[in-house]
């Protein structure tokens, strides 16, 4: 185990979180602290929830083991593509697991980099499963879109999703959660005390980083395996959707994008500003509240440093 105490008291702490942009390392980082602590992963990614996602979603399984010692996960391959998993589902998922590892005394690590998925847990997100609601959406189908944003704000003042104002149906659903919301409080959420650890490289190295990930998993076969998506009966839409590696390759193999090197270029600057906007939505978590701990080049030893300090 490293030679590490694994005993060590964690109070006031109850989980330990490693964030970071793509490919910084946090998986390996995640892994090598749950193994060292005794501790299970928990996906913070808004794609590992999905079966059949694996080299494009960079899932990187073979990652959760520690000197042959397997290191158990969750949330990770939990719906099928043909579903959605929203923020609440992820929130009331999380929370499921994260009881069932306390009540066995086990640590939860939760690794990922999907931002709104962290704060919905660590911020505590009051949200509750709202039904849909035929006859308020007839009032609101003469609305402009303009005029339904306006509504949206008016109700919810603090968007957490700006996203839902750029869809008409987003942003009536958006509405019609906001108004349930505000007659059915939601059940308080456990209490979540968490030490968040963040990966961090120089920007330079980040870049050459995802570069030699992008080109190993096109070489491990990624474009079969979005193929192999599509022929299952996944339409191209729902593969775009599903953003980067899965959008480019579904346009590579049908012909928008020309060739090989072109997606190459193509897919690494739009990852490249992807994990741009990751530390972004970092660094307003930290402006709002949350301390993130950042360990260089997600060393190990620094982050144990921190761990042992409390």
């Amino acid at each position: 185990m490293c030679g590490y105490d694994t005993n060590m008291s964690f109070n006031p702490h109850n989980a330990v979180v490693v964030l970071g942009a793509t490919a910084s390392g946090k998986t390996r980082l995640g892994v090598r602290l749950a193994d060292a602590l005794g501790g299970e992963i928990v996906s913070a990614d808004s794609r590992q929830v999905y079966c059949g996602l694996d080299l494009g979603a960079g899932k990187d399984l073979s990652e959760y083991a520690v000197d042959g010692r397997s290191i158990p996960y969750h949330l990770i391959d939990i719906v099928d593509l043909d579903d959605e998993f929203s923020v609440f589902d992820y929130q009331q998922r999380f929370f499921e697991v994260f009881a069932e590892l306390r009540a066995r005394h086990v640590l939860p690590v939760v690794v990922g980099g999907t931002g709104l998925y962290l704060e919905a847990v660590l911020k505590g997100y009051k949200m509750v499963a709202v039904p849909e609601d035929p006859a308020f959406r007839a009032e609101l189908a003469h609305l402009s879109d303009d005029e339904l944003a306006a509504r949206l704000r008016a109700v919810k003042p603090r968007l957490h999703n700006t996203t839902d104002l750029v869809d008409r149906h987003r942003l009536v659903r958006a509405i019609e959660i906001a108004r349930y919301s505000r007659a059915h409080p939601p059940e308080p959420l456990p209490e979540l005390e968490a030490l968040v650890l963040g990966a961090r490289w120089p920007r330079d190295k980040l870049r050459e980083r995802i570069r030699e990930r992008l080109v190993a998993r096109l070489a491990a076969g990624m474009l079969d395996e979005v193929e192999a998506l599509h022929e299952r009966g996944v339409a191209w839409a729902r593969l775009e959707q599903l953003g980067l590696e899965y959008r480019y390759v579904a346009q590579f193999l049908q012909g928008t994008i020309q060739n090989r090197n072109d997606l190459v270029q193509k897919l690494h600057s739009a990852i490249c500003k992807f994990a741009k906007r990751q530390d972004t939505w970092f660094r307003r978590m930290e402006r709002n509240g949350t301390a993130i701990h950042w360990i260089p080049e997600a060393d190990f030893d620094a982050a144990m440093q921190i761990v042992q300090s409390g």
